[in-house]
C-alpha cells in the first residue's frame, strides 16, 4: 500500500471513532472527569532561599568540622547573581509598563515596546560576578592592627560590658592569644573551640586579665573581655610610667627579669609584655625572658611579679636603711626615695646594702662584657684608626659649631 491509500483508510475511521465518543458523552447520564498530567511546579532550586543553596556548596559538613575540616572556608565568598541586575531589564531590552516604567505619563498611556539591544550590560554584569568569586583580605587602620596583619592577637576589642551601674569606661581590652583547641566527649568525638586571652586596663595601674573558651570566636573573645574585667588587680607605679624596682620572676619555665628604667627610655621588652604594659600604664621598662615562651605563663609570671613589688617606704621600713637612688642620667644625682619610721623595731647601722640585692632576692645580674671583632688590634685595624685620628669627633664639632652659629 501507498501512502495516500493509508491516508484514505485510516483517518475516516479515527474521525468516526471521535464523533462517536463525543456522542456518547454527550448524551450519557455519566460525568466524565477530566485526566490531568502531574506537574510538579516546585524544585530545589525555588523552594530554598539563596544563602541555603550557597551554604550547600561553600560550608564543610558536620563530620567535616569535627575532623577539622574546613578551616579555609571563610574565604569562600557567596556571590549575589542579582548584583547589577534590574527588574525589567534583561537580554530581550522592553519596556514594561507598572514594572520598569510608569502606566501614565502624562495623559499618554504607555504600551509594552521593545528596545536596542545593549551588549555592554551583559559584559558588565560577568566582570562584577569574576570580582566577586576573589577573596580579598580586611583592610585594617596601622593604628588597628595587631601583632601581624589583621590578626586578633594585639588587637583591641574594646571595653568590657557594663555590670549592673559599674561601666568600664576608660578601659581598653587587648587580645593576646586566639587559637583552636579540641576536645574529646563521648558522644560528639572531637569537639573544637575557641581560646582567647586577653589584658584589659584603664592605663592607671588598674588590670586584669582572664581565659575563656567557646565553640564561636566571638562568643570567646566577648566571655574572655568580660571575665577579665571583674578580675582587676591593682597595680603600683613609680612615678606613674615605670616599676619601683628590677624583680625577677617565673612561672613554670618561664623566667622573665625585669628592669627599672629612666624616663624617655620605653618598651625595650617581648609584644606580650609591650602590650600588656601599655594597658596598665607603663611606659619605660626592659625586660628579658628565658626559658618557655609560652604567652599564659609569660602573661603570669609578668603579673606575679608586679604583685610582689614594694615600694620604697615599705622596703625602708622592713630594713630600717634610708632608701637613696644615685641617677645615672642626672649627673649621678643623689635623691632619698624612702625613710623608716621613728618607731621601727630594728636598729639602725651604717651598713650600705646594695638595694638590687634586696630586691631580686640575694641575686646578681650577670653583665658580660661584648666580644670585641676578630680584626680588632690586627695591622690594617690599627692602620685605619692611624689615619681616621685626624677625622675624629669631626660630626660632633660641626654641630656644635653649627649650634653656636645660631644661637
Amino acid at each position: 500500500m501507498n501512502r495516500a491509500s493509508i491516508v484514505q483508510v485510516f483517518f475516516p475511521a479515527l474521525r468516526s471513532k471521535i464523533i462517536n465518543c463525543g456522542l456518547n458523552s454527550i448524551f450519557s447520564k455519566q460525568s466524565v472527569i477530566p485526566n490531568y498530567l502531574g506537574l510538579r511546579n516546585t524544585s530545589f532550586f525555588n523552594k530554598l532561599p539563596a544563602e541555603d543553596i550557597w551554604r550547600g556548596v561553600t560550608a564543610v559538613s558536620n563530620a567535616g568540622k569535627k575532623r577539622g575540616r574546613g578551616k579555609g572556608s571563610g574565604k569562600k565568598v557567596a556571590k549575589d547573581l542579582n548584583k547589577g541586575q534590574t527588574i525589567g531589564y534583561g537580554k530581550n531590552n522592553r519596556i514594561w509598563p507598572g514594572l520598569n516604567s510608569p502606566i501614565m505619563r502624562g495623559n499618554e498611556l504607555i504600551y509594552q515596546q521593545k528596545l536596542d539591544e545593549n551588549l555592554d550590560r551583559e559584559t558588565g554584569i560577568l566582570k562584577l560576578r569574576d570580582t566577586m568569586g576573589n577573596f580579598r583580605l580586611i583592610k585594617l587602620n596601622p593604628i588597628d592592627r595587631g601583632w601581624s596583619g589583621s590578626k586578633m592577637p594585639g588587637r583591641s576589642i574594646g571595653q568590657p560590658d557594663t555590670v549592673g551601674e559599674e561601666e568600664f569606661t576608660s578601659f581598653d581590652t587587648r587580645v593576646l592569644e586566639n587559637k583552636i583547641v579540641f576536645i574529646m566527649k563521648g558522644n560528639m568525638g572531637r569537639k573544637r573551640r575557641y581560646s582567647v586571652l586577653s589584658v584589659t586596663g584603664n592605663g592607671k595601674g588598674l588590670a586584669g586579665f582572664a581565659t575563656a573558651k567557646a565553640p564561636e570566636a566571638r562568643t570567646a573573645l566577648r566571655k574572655s573581655k568580660n571575665r577579665a574585667g571583674q578580675k582587676l588587680i591593682n597595680v603600683s607605679l613609680c612615678e606613674n610610667r615605670t616599676i619601683y624596682h628590677d624583680f625577677s620572676t617565673d612561672f613554670g619555665k618561664t623566667k622573665i627579669y625585669c628592669f627599672q628604667k629612666p624616663h624617655g627610655y620605653g618598651l625595650v621588652c617581648h609584644r606580650a609584655i609591650q602590650t600588656i604594659c601599655k594597658v596598665i600604664g607603663i611606659k619605660d621598662l626592659y625586660a628579658k625572658i628565658e626559658g618557655s615562651t609560652n604567652l599564659q605563663h609569660i602573661v603570669k609570671a609578668f603579673f606575679i611579679g608586679l604583685m610582689t613589688q614594694r615600694s620604697y617606704q615599705n622596703i625602708a621600713n622592713e630594713t630600717n636603711f634610708n632608701i637613696v637612688q644615685k641617677q645615672n642620667t642626672r649627673n649621678r644625682l643623689t635623691e632619698v626615695k624612702g625613710i623608716p619610721f621613728l618607731n621601727s623595731t630594728q636598729a639602725q647601722s651604717n651598713q650600705e646594702v646594695d638595694y638590687m640585692h634586696f630586691t631580686l632576692g640575694n641575686k646578681i645580674v650577670l653583665k658580660k662584657n661584648g666580644v670585641l671583632p676578630f680584626y680588632v688590634n690586627s695591622k690594617g685595624h690599627d692602620l685605619r684608626r692611624i689615619k681616621s685620628e685626624r677625622f675624629r669627633n669631626q660630626p660632633k664639632v660641626r654641630l656644635h659649631k653649627l649650634i653656636n652659629s645660631y644661637a
